[in-house]
Parts: structure tokens; C-alpha cells; sequence
């Protein structure tokens, strides 16, 4: 009976633990943000948390749309700018960090907060997201996956990488028996406009023309066609995008030196609502999507990216991964508003879930409004 009794006091004592806890956040950010909140009774949404994010300008212009921002509102989302020179923990509370900043000294704020936040979700982990910098580590994780069932199969082009000696790339291509024509793509993908840029090399001489380091990749025909594949944590998105035109071999023997294009498959490439043949048009098959993204996911360690995947022309189910982005252009997919806001609330619910019930209750009784969002 006394053991009982003990039971009980500690379950007492840990939920008398987690009010204290939250009450001492809603102080904290009331505190932080004093114009952005009220706490009266009758407002129809209360404040549900707190994302801190770390963009680039032109990241934040495109992806802080006006709709977005009315749904985020309407939802309890508060968006809050992070300062990088600035300590995290001053800036806070936050219930999740969105970025999409790079390099040693990011990575190591964002590592010393977590050590003195573990509560906070990181989206995404600095060491995963660096993976898809390079483009030699990018697809790895697609070729080890080997993806291949009923529906099709997913691969990834042949490759090869040149760090530095452009007057070597001949020699290397015919010892790697890679086939002309090559898509030359910078072999570090930092999201800057240079890393976009790709270039289409036809004869063995042009390569030589070629700025090291990058990457090879053998050119698959796909009917000027890819699919952009948007991934926001469960949620699957496809667009259609033109690409390069299909080379015949005829041509190949007409052209040579280099072609360079500045970028491929923006938004305005758009081939939704184009006369395509059906063949060409059709999306891959939805099975093998999901289970694409579901072994990435778990083998990237990441929750928001996409995939520029391409079908081998006069085929049905012969998938081609031909690039890997973080944190890719949302504001261009379809229904992002809702999709995006909804898995940041999922991944606050989802913590929430093994609260002791007396604090759940207490929790919703506070009524909190959220700010306008920043633009």
C-alpha cells in the first residue's frame, strides 16, 4: 500500500513538475514576444508553437508567401526570425528550428543549442543535410538502395567524379566506359546559382573544356521530361518539369564541344499543363514512389527534400534519380500551405502525446493568438 501511495506522489509530483515547465514558457514567451500574444479567453485559435528559422533572404521571400502565412496564422504557427550571431537560447523558446544555413560554425550553434534544448526538433539535422552538398555522396544512398519490385526500378546514372585536371577527363571517361554525350553538374551542390548550372559535353575533346571539380553523368533520354518529387516528411508531391531534349545518335555525331545551361527544370519549366505524349507524361508509379521515399528518408536521416527523377525514354518503369535537394523551392508545389503547416504541427503533436492528461487539459485552456507572419 505504501508502494502505492509512493506511485501516486511521484506521478503528482511529475505533473506538478510539467505545469511548472509550461508555465514558465508561456512567461518566457510572452516575455520574448509581448506584442504577439494575449491571453484572453474567447479567441477562437490559440498559439499550438513556435518555429525559429534560419533561410537565406531569397529562401524566406519564397517561401513565406501571403496565403502561406494566412494559413500558418489561422493554424497557431508563429514564425520567428533566427539571428545567427546571436545565441539560440536568447532567442527562443522555439518548439522547432527550420533552416537551411550551411558550414562549420552554423553546425556547431545548432549542436551546442540541442545539448541545452533536446526538446527542440531540428529540421534537419546539420551532418544529413550535408550529404546532399556533395553530389558524388547524393545519389549513393539511391544506389545502395538498389530500389526494384513489380512496379519498376529506381536507379541512378553511371558516374564519375573529376576533382581537379580538366586535360585528364578524357583519359578517365574511356577507362570508366562512360557513353557520350555526359552531363557535367558542379560536384558540390550548395545552392548557390553557379551549383545549378549544368553543361552537355558531345565529343571526347570538349571535355577537356570542362571546369573540375565536378560530376559526369552518362545523358538518359527522357523526352525532355523529369518529375520533381517533393517530399515533406510523409507527404508526396509530383510536378512535371521540361528538361534537356533526348540526343539520337545521329545528332551526336553532328554536334560537338559544349553546351552549357544555367538551369534546368525551374519553376517556370513547368510541363503540367502541356501537350505531352501520354507516355512521356505519365507520373511513375505510386508504390514505388513511396517506398523511394520511405528507405530515404530513413537513409538520409531527412524530413524535407526532393528528388529530380527521370524515366528512360520508350520505357514504362525504368527510373533514373538524377539530383537530391534539401529544403527544395515549396512554394512552387502544389498545396504546400496546408501540407507544410500540417507536418509541423503533426511533429509537435506527436511529443505532446505522453503528457500526462491533467497538463493536456491545462495546456489547451490557455488561449494564445499568434502575430502577422513575417514577409
Amino acid at each position: 500500500m505504501v508502494v502505492g501511495d509512493r506511485g501516486i506522489m511521484r506521478l503528482m509530483e511529475k505533473e506538478e513538475e510539467a505545469k511548472r515547465l509550461i508555465e514558465r514558457r508561456e512567461k518566457e514567451l510572452k516575455m520574448t514576444f509581448p506584442e504577439s500574444y494575449s491571453f484572453n479567453k474567447g479567441f477562437p485559435q490559440p498559439m499550438k508553437l513556435v518555429v525559429g528559422y534560419a533561410l537565406t533572404s531569397k529562401k524566406t521571400k519564397s517561401f513565406f508567401q501571403p496565403k502561406f502565412e494566412g494559413v500558418a496564422r489561422l493554424k497557431g504557427i508563429l514564425f520567428v526570425a533566427i539571428d545567427p550571431s546571436r545565441s539560440l537560447s536568447e532567442q527562443g523558446p522555439f518548439d522547432i528550428v527550420l533552416h537551411k544555413l550551411s558550414g562549420k560554425e552554423w553546425s556547431q550553434i545548432l549542436e551546442d543549442y540541442l545539448k541545452t534544448h533536446p526538446e527542440v526538433t531540428v529540421l534537419d539535422p546539420p551532418h544529413a543535410i550535408q550529404h546532399l552538398h556533395n553530389r558524388q555522396s547524393m545519389l549513393q544512398a539511391v544506389a545502395d538502395l538498389n530500389l526494384s519490385n513489380c512496379y519498376g526500378k529506381v536507379g541512378v546514372p553511371r558516374q564519375l567524379v573529376i576533382e581537379e585536371d580538366a586535360s585528364s577527363i578524357p583519359d578517365a571517361v574511356v577507362k570508366a566506359g562512360l557513353m557520350l554525350p555526359l552531363v557535367a553538374k558542379p560536384l558540390y551542390a550548395d545552392g548557390s546559382a553557379k551549383s545549378h548550372e549544368l553543361s552537355l559535353a558531345y565529343d571526347q575533346y570538349s571535355l577537356k573544356k570542362l571546369e573540375p571539380p565536378l560530376v559526369l553523368q552518362e545523358f538518359v533520354n527522357h523526352g525532355g521530361v523529369l518529375f520533381k518529387v517533393f517530399i515533406v516528411g510523409e507527404v508526396i508531391k509530383v510536378v512535371r518539369r521540361f528538361s534537356l531534349p533526348d540526343v539520337c545518335r545521329r545528332e551526336l555525331s553532328r554536334n560537338a564541344g559544349v553546351l552549357h545551361f544555367p538551369r534546368v527544370s525551374c519553376a517556370k519549366a513547368s510541363a503540367d499543363d502541356a501537350d505531352l505524349d501520354p507516355g512521356i507524361a505519365e507520373l511513375p508509379p505510386w508504390p514505388l514512389l513511396e517506398k523511394l521515399a520511405r528507405e530515404l528518408r530513413r537513409r538520409l536521416g531527412l524530413r524535407l527534400f526532393n528528388l529530380d527523377i527521370i524515366r528512360e525514354h520508350g520505357t514504362r518503369d525504368n527510373l533514373y534519380v538524377i539530383d537530391i535537394n534539401y529544403f527544395p523551392g515549396y512554394g512552387k508545389m502544389p498545396e504546400y500551405e496546408n501540407i507544410f503547416t500540417d507536418f509541423l504541427l503533426s511533429l509537435v503533436d506527436s511529443k505532446y502525446k505522453n503528457r500526462p492528461a491533467t497538463c493536456q487539459q491545462w495546456l489547451s485552456s490557455i488561449d494564445i493568438i499568434s502575430p502577422s507572419l513575417p514577409c
